[in-house]
């Protein structure tokens, strides 16, 4: 099989996690979420803890500093082995790696942008209305209504400083995606058929995937 790595950007309640799973069994090819921090924490030696996992959003504080500063990774010895920009760097790392291997699934953490010269990717925005986000983070969270909407906030905010921290664009920008796909009005199973569609419509038009 052709190689082909799918990168997922989603809005917090869109179900893009949930296609980005339900698209790798489709396509029979590897998943990588969270799994992403626990191999680049066993890669560095660094506590998975200390690794930022953007579904759980933290303090936004190194995000307003200005500016990502490069991608050289620290030794142990550095000052600054554990700080947010080098834990940042063994998870673009592993990345690579994991597009390297083969074809496979990869949910958020810029991987979009850390991919974005490979052109065996596809990169995915998964959208939806705030109403239908509200629904489908209500069945995963048991928290009243109205500290579920605060959390969509919250979650969503903390992804789009994340992206513009570390990418220099804006985290919604259909421009820095193939796709942008609304899945309240595909639905989940929908959302993947159209992804399935666009890369064999690539294949057949994109000289660099025939």
């Amino acid at each position: 099989m052709e190689k082909t790595i799918i990168t997922i950007a989603r809005q917090y309640g869109s179900g893009g996690r949930t296609v980005g799973k339900m698209l790798a069994e489709r396509m029979g090819i590897p998943f990588y979420d969270r799994q992403i921090i626990e191999m680049a924490a066993e890669d560095s030696g660094i506590n998975a803890a200390l690794f930022h996992d953007e579904q759980k959003p933290h303090s936004l504080r190194s995000l307003l500093k200005g500016g990502y500063q490069g991608n050289r990774l620290l030794s142990p010895e550095s000052a600054g082995f554990t700080k947010d920009d080098n834990l940042f760097n063994y998870q673009a790392k592993i990345i690579r790696q994991l597009a390297d291997e083969g074809s496979c699934v990869l949910i958020g953490r810029c991987a979009d942008y850390i991919l974005r010269d490979q052109p065996d990717v596809v990169r995915v925005f998964v959208h939806a209305p705030a109403d239908f986000c509200l629904q489908e983070a209500m069945k995963v969270n048991s928290l009243p209504e109205r500290d579920v909407e605060r959390l969509i906030v919250k979650t969503d905010d903390y992804r789009a400083r994340y992206y513009k921290y570390y990418t220099g664009q804006e985290w919604k920008d259909a421009r820095n995606y193939d796709l942008s796909l609304n899945s309240a009005k595909l639905g989940f199973d929908g959302t993947v058929e159209a992804i399935l569609a666009y890369i064999e419509v690539r294949k057949k038009f994109d000289p660099a995937h025939a």
